[in-house]
C-alpha cells in the first residue's frame, strides 16, 4: 500500500533514516553503560531493527527486510562508528537527535500499521504493531542495558501515547478507505507533533488514582528519552 504512494528509494531512504536515529539512541545508551564497541554495536542493531523485526515475525514476512536488505544492517553500524568516535559531540546535539527520533517513529508507526494490515490482519491489531514497530526496539535496548523500560516509566515524557494516535489514524483511514499519501502523511506528522510537544512540555501519562506508594521516585532531566 505505501509502495502505491512512494518510490522504491523514496520508502528505502526514509527506513535507512529512521534506521539510523533509532541507532544512535541505542548507540548513546551503550556509551553512557559503559559498553565496549561490539556492546555499542549491539545496542544499536537492536534499538534499530528490533520493531521492524518482531512485526515481520509476527505477520510471516520472512525472511524479516532487516535480514534481507545490507542496508538495514550497514545504518546502525555506522551509528556506532559515529557514536563510538564523536559521543560527546552527538551527545551536545541530543536535541536534534530527538526531533528525528520523533521523525522516525511517526514514519515507523504508519508504514508498520500499513505493513501489518497488507499481510492480513485486523485493523485493532495492524495498529498494535505498528506501535510496537515504534517502540519495540526502544524497549529490547532498555532491557539488554538492565533498565527498567522506558516505556513503563511514569517519569519519562510520553512516547508510546503519539506511536499509538498515528496507529490508529492509520487504521481509521483503511477502514473509511481514506488512507492515501496526505492522509499517511498527517498520521506521522500527527506522532511527531505529538512526540515533540511531550518533550517540551514534559506530557506524562498518569499513574494509579490515589495511589499509595513508598517506591523512590528517581528524578527525570529534561529531554531525556522516552516512556
Amino acid at each position: 500500500m505505501l509502495q502505491e504512494f512512494f518510490t522504491p528509494s523514496v520508502q528505502h531512504a526514509l527506513d535507512l533514516a529512521g534506521i539510523f536515529v533509532f541507532a544512535i539512541s541505542g548507540a548513546l545508551l551503550a556509551v553512557r553503560k559503559n559498553f565496549d564497541v561490539f556492546g555499542i554495536a549491539v545496542l544499536a542493531e537492536v534499538t534499530a531493527l528490533g520493531g521492524g523485526l518482531f512485526r515481520d515475525l509476527v505477520i510471516g514476512a520472512v525472511p524479516p527486510a532487516a535480514f534481507t536488505d545490507l542496508g538495514y544492517f550497514v545504518m546502525p553500524l555506522v551509528a556506532t562508528v559515529l557514536v563510538f568516535f564523536l559521543h560527546p559531540v552527538v551527545e551536545r546535539t541530543q536535541a536534534a537527535v530527538n526531533v528525528f527520533d520523533a521523525a522516525g517513529l511517526g514514519l515507523f508507526c504508519v508504514a508498520g500499521t500499513t505493513k501489518a494490515y497488507e499481510y492480513g490482519l485486523g485493523l485493532t491489531f495492524s495498529a498494535v504493531l505498528g506501535l510496537a514497530t515504534g517502540v519495540g526496539g526502544g524497549v529490547l535496548r532498555d532491557v539488554l542495558a538492565n533498565e527498567v523500560p522506558s516505556l513503563l516509566r511514569w517519569d519519562r515524557d510520553l512516547y508510546a501515547v503519539p506511536a499509538i494516535v498515528g496507529a490508529t489514524m492509520v487504521a481509521l483511514c483503511i477502514r473509511f478507505e481514506m488512507l492515501n499519501p496526505f492522509t499517511s502523511a498527517l498520521a506521522a506528522v500527527t506522532t511527531f507533533l505529538l512526540r515533540l510537544l511531550a518533550m517540551r512540555y514534559h506530557w506524562r501519562a498518569p499513574r494509579a488514582w490515589n495511589r499509595r506508594s513508598t517506591a523512590r521516585e528517581e528524578e527525570q532531566l529534561p529531554g531525556k528519552a522516552t516512556a
